[in-house]
């Protein structure tokens, strides 16, 4: 085998060895990774803020200051809000549990009646409705173990806040970039600030609407509810259906399958709205990335760092295409990752 072939499996071996390494550093070290990450977002998140209050020549210090006691201030109402509605829920879990058995069973002999024959006993063995409805309470009680690092992670964000100004001008120096030529950094900063800052907005919003929506019909547990739609907004394609799973569930519990249909139109009225008309006005063109790899990138960051990874899939997934994007030999990888093949990066 000559050189020139050799040179190239070589280097991508060595590339493929490499990757295993730092994932399984990250993965072993996710105890640290995952609140660091946590507190990266919520800077990125917050920037925002500080600039827009320093155009009216509040100071930087101040500015953070309040930053952060609107964070811990309206953390722990919210905390406690979705800490008794939790408990309250778990405590009612085993009714819901058997009403929904009780209602599955009713659906199963309706169906028999018109020759649609199911074997009660196997779906059950395979599939247990109510699980959807735990599911809810594991995903905030991961964010919640997340969130007892909470002094680190307040400490972390103040510290980023106060530096956030000189980082992109530290970072083009330690590239040997002086003269701010590198544009991927400038670009890579400008996307996800513009991401995470509208997300955050269109995911309150997403939230406070579902909630409203959930009290006008009187559902059980509507805060926990909109808290989850809040949360799971951050997660591409499949957030919005995680989180109408248990509020459905719930309402078909409660008054029947016309409220649940109800509810479930709600959810379906309000990510329409947010995720086809309001986001993408918001956004422009979006990230850039295809739906498959969008999906998969789930997956992947969610498995490496649990729920948090799937929180920020997407900005994490957008770090790696603009890293690729850098180097002529890995463009190729790139486009692969972007939408209809787009080489540009959008959100510049």
């Amino acid at each position: 085998m000559s050189m020139e072939l050799r040179s190239p499996i070589a280097k991508a071996l060595l590339v493929l060895a490499c990757l295993v390494i730092l994932m399984a550093g990250i993965k072993a070290a996710s105890t640290i990774m995952v609140p660091f990450f946590l507190s990266v977002f919520i800077a990125i998140a917050c920037s925002p803020i500080i600039h827009w209050t320093s155009r009216f020549g509040v100071p930087k210090w101040l500015s953070i200051t309040l930053v952060i006691l609107l964070i811990v201030v309206f953390g722990f109402l919210l905390a406690g809000l979705v800490g008794q509605s939790m408990a309250e829920f778990k405590e009612n879990l085993p009714e819901y549990r058997t009403k929904l058995d009780t209602e599955f069973a009713w659906i199963v002999g309706r169906l028999a009646e018109y020759n649609i024959h199911i074997n009660r006993e196997l779906i059950a063995s395979h599939l247990d409705p109510s699980t959807a409805m735990s599911m809810a309470t594991n995903f905030i009680s991961g964010m919640g173990g997340v969130l007892s690092n909470l002094f680190l992670i307040l400490l972390t964000v103040i510290f980023m806040l106060f530096e956030a100004d000189s980082i992109p001008r530290r970072l083009h120096i330690a590239l040997a970039d002086p003269d701010m030529k590198l544009k991927h950094i400038d670009r890579f900063i400008r996307s996800v600030n513009s991401y995470l800052a509208i997300k955050t907005v269109v995911s309150l919003a997403t939230g406070l609407i579902i909630g409203t929506w959930l009290y006008v019909m009187e559902i059980d547990h509507f805060m926990l509810w909109a808290v989850l739609a809040f949360m799971l907004n951050y997660i591409p394609n499949i957030g919005s259906i995680i989180a109408a799973l248990p509020a459905v569930l719930i309402a078909f519990v409660q008054y029947g399958a016309a409220s649940a249909g109800f509810a479930a139109l709600g959810f379906v009225l309000v990510n329409t709205i947010m995720g086809n008309l309001v986001e993408p006005r918001l956004m422009g063109r979006g990230m850039g990335l295809s739906t498959l790899v969008v999906f998969l990138s789930l997956i992947f960051w969610g498995w490496l760092l649990g729920t948090v990874g799937m929180l920020l899939s997407v900005p994490l997934t957008m770090v790696v295409k603009i890293a690729l994007e850098s180097r002529e030999e890995s463009k190729w990888l790139a486009v692969l990752l972007s939408s209809e093949g787009d080489k540009t990066t959008p959100l510049a």
